[in-house]
């Protein structure tokens, strides 16, 4: 009996180590980064009861600090080497309709996120009894819609590669003032004041009002910090493209595209253990930052409770229901591959910086086609802003409504377009929504200072907006994968039918080529023995 209950303890010994080894390989960095979160949010709002120092805020901050850097250093390399490899290696016409039914699905779900808000903003009014206090004072210039639909062309098409690496190109308005002419001055007014002696007399009061300066607003060219992602993965693409279509002669170039993004992956599997560690600090050096949360939740609770609706109500309902529509399969599931960048995406609060990750999950846990995940994230990561745009159709009518503004059908209307191109142009960088805050007020006459009044609590929106945004352009590679697996198997097929005998370029690292011959003696027989080379320098 006793033999028998130590088997039994030991069988089950043995299952709980199994179970307990199989959830730590399969969920073990999940647990930890979710662990991370929790723990730098404790350690945030229990560190601000010491009151430290500017600097020694920065000091505590530098891990996290190590975490942005790491992730944004892989933006590059793994945008350029993942389109450039990616689209060399798929059909013209593959391609051309993946692309197509890419792009007008990442536009239709960003309107679709702007009618959400919309909606929401307006059943729960919460600009209604908001108090304005001194916020116009830090009022600029002000950047028209024209200008910045301009500037969005224009860095589709940059003029130098590696300046587009660090900075995008971006119009500025600068004020001129100009005097206005004091001869031209004249009585404008003339007012009769009583006089309290006699009262059935007056004063004649001659009131003169120079005129105000005439204020012209002068455009010249700039730039801002920031790659230019947009036009990186218009460049990357064109070149993938046409490396397909060269063929062999384009194959050493893939090659070197290919060997890249297989380093970058390798680089990102190694830096993952850090993220942890890097997550608890850039949490909790946030909050250091925060202002008083109590006094922020009086101002802004109700505007916070309606962005977080929207963000909620697209994430969890419309987006899981747009991948059920297409690919008839449960989105839950494929969800819980992606959490790991979820999280990585709350903390950083840029979906560049999380790309790599995504790209890491959707290959490894989701079984997303290599070549559809390296065209579909990259153009997500630049153009699919969902949550971006949700949240700046809400900011806007929020805006309207502390101001006492009442908006038209017409107004909302144009709202709804406005915030679906101005958040195209949003860079994938922590609160880049903030500067196409200003193209969507100006469309409507909003006054763009008004900004300042929600910007106190957009870094805790920035983070779940940019959950959104990664989540959205997850379940775009997998209902593009569902959709068009049926012109990625013909065009295997097709080249199946070629009898060819080189490696497709998405499967293979390198192609190899039989070039040389080792001969080998072995007592009184020769083996004659192939040697593969790699094509890297061939023309």
């Amino acid at each position: 009996m006793g033999s028998l209950k130590k088997s039994l303890s030991n069988m089950v010994s043995v299952k709980v180590r199994e179970y307990v080894k199989d959830y730590c390989k399969r969920n073990g960095l999940l647990t930890l980064s979710v662990f991370a979160v929790v723990t730098g949010c404790v350690l945030g709002f229990v560190l601000r009861s010491l009151n430290l120092s500017a600097q020694a805020k920065i000091y505590f901050s530098f891990p996290g600090e190590l975490l942005m850097r790491m992730l944004k250093m892989l933006i590059l390399p793994l945008i350029t080497s993942s389109l450039m490899s990616g689209l060399s290696a798929m059909d013209t016409k593959a391609s051309g309709r993946l692309g197509v039914l890419t792009i007008t699905y990442y536009l239709w779900t960003t309107f679709i996120a702007v009618i959400v808000g919309i909606v929401l903003v307006l059943i729960i009014h919460p600009g209604t009894g908001s108090e304005i206090d001194g916020h116009h004072a830090s009022s600029g210039p002000v950047m028209t819609s024209a200008d910045a639909l301009l500037d969005l062309i224009r860095n589709m098409i940059p003029s130098n590669l590696i300046e587009a690496t660090f900075q995008q190109y971006r119009t500025d308005l600068i004020p001129i003032v100009q005097a206005a002419d004091i001869k031209e001055s004249q009585v404008n007014y003339v007012y009769v004041m009583p006089d309290y002696h006699n009262p059935h007399l007056g004063h004649p009061v001659f009131l003169e009002i120079t005129p105000a300066p005439d204020i012209k607003y002068k455009v010249i060219p700039s730039t801002s910090k920031g790659m230019n992602v947009l036009g990186i993965v218009i460049f990357s693409a064109t070149m993938g493209l046409l490396l397909g279509k060269m063929g062999e002669r384009g194959a050493p170039l893939v090659n070197v595209c290919q060997c890249i993004n297989e380093c970058v992956m390798k680089i990102i599997n190694a830096a993952m253990w850090y993220f942890p560690f890097g997550i608890v600090f850039l949490v909790a050096g946030k909050i250091l930052d925060m202002h008083d949360p109590a006094h922020l939740g009086e101002k802004l609770g109700m505007y916070f409770i309606t962005v977080l609706s929207g963000l909620l109500v697209h994430g969890l309902i419309l987006l899981p229901l747009f991948f059920f529509f297409f690919t008839r399969k449960n989105p839950f599931p494929y969800i819980r591959g992606l959490l790991q960048a979820l999280v990585i995406a709350l903390a950083t609060s840029s979906s560049s910086a999380t790309l790599p990750i995504t790209m890491k999950c959707l290959l490894e846990n989701c079984g997303v086609d290599r070549q559809i995940a390296r065209f579909v994230l990259p153009v997500g990561a630049t153009i699919n802003m969902d949550g971006t745009a949700l949240y700046e159709a809400v900011a806007a009518i929020f805006i309207a409504q502390v101001n006492d503004y009442d908006l038209d059908f017409g107004q909302l209307v144009t709202i709804s377009i406005t915030a679906t191109a101005a958040s195209i142009g949003a860079a994938g960088i922590p609160q880049a929504g903030l500067v196409t805050m200003v193209i969507v007020l100006t469309s409507v006459g909003l006054p763009p200072a008004d900004i300042s009044l929600i910007v106190a609590i957009d870094w805790v929106l920035d983070r779940f907006r940019t959950m959104i945004n990664v989540l959205g352009d997850a379940l775009a590679a997998g209902i593009m994968a569902h959709i068009c697996r049926k012109d990625f198997e013909r065009a295997a097929a097709v080249a199946a039918a070629a009898a060819t005998a080189s490696v497709a370029l998405s499967d293979a690292p390198l192609i190899p080529h039989r070039c040389d011959y080792v001969f080998e003696v072995d007592g009184d027989n020769v083996l004659e023995r192939p040697v593969a080379c790699y094509n890297l320098c061939q023309v």
